[in-house]
């Protein structure tokens, strides 16, 4: 697994508050798959870019300029998932499709993505037709 992105931490800090109503390094550590040492690192830089606050064994909180970041990055992973979803992408790809790609979209793709979700999703003979091209071409 890649070491995790500034982005990853928000995008995990945002959803274990929104779950669990607060984020623990160890929590952290165990989402991203890395040494709580690491976590330790991260957050300490995110509270300096001020995007959350860090209190040494108190835990931590979001700014809401953190909080604000979260929401759009979590938005962005499950837009990605719909996508995938909406194309044809088998279940059991899509987590790691997403992950692999989320990073490396600019918001202007992610809008035109999210314009071409709601394209196919508003009429249901759209989404009926992709899926006789798609069983066509299998």
């Amino acid at each position: 697994m890649p070491t995790p992105s500034m982005e990853d931490y928000i995008e995990q800090i945002y959803l274990l508050i929104e779950n669990k109503g607060y984020a623990r390094v160890s929590d952290i550590a165990e989402a991203l798959s890395v040494h709580p040492s690491s976590v330790t690192k991260m957050v300490q830089k995110l509270d300096k870019d001020d995007y959350l606050v860090y209190e040494k064994y108190r835990g931590l909180v979001l700014t809401p300029k953190g909080n604000k970041v979260g929401k759009r990055l979590v938005y962005r992973h499950e837009l990605l998932e719909q996508f995938l979803r909406v194309i044809g992408v088998k279940e059991e790809h899509i987590y790691e499709d997403v992950e692999g790609i989320e990073h490396h979209l600019s918001w202007d793709s992610i809008d035109r993505i999210g314009d071409l979700v709601q394209f196919f999703e508003e009429e249901e003979k759209r989404l009926e037709d992709l899926r006789d091209v798609q069983n066509r071409n299998e």
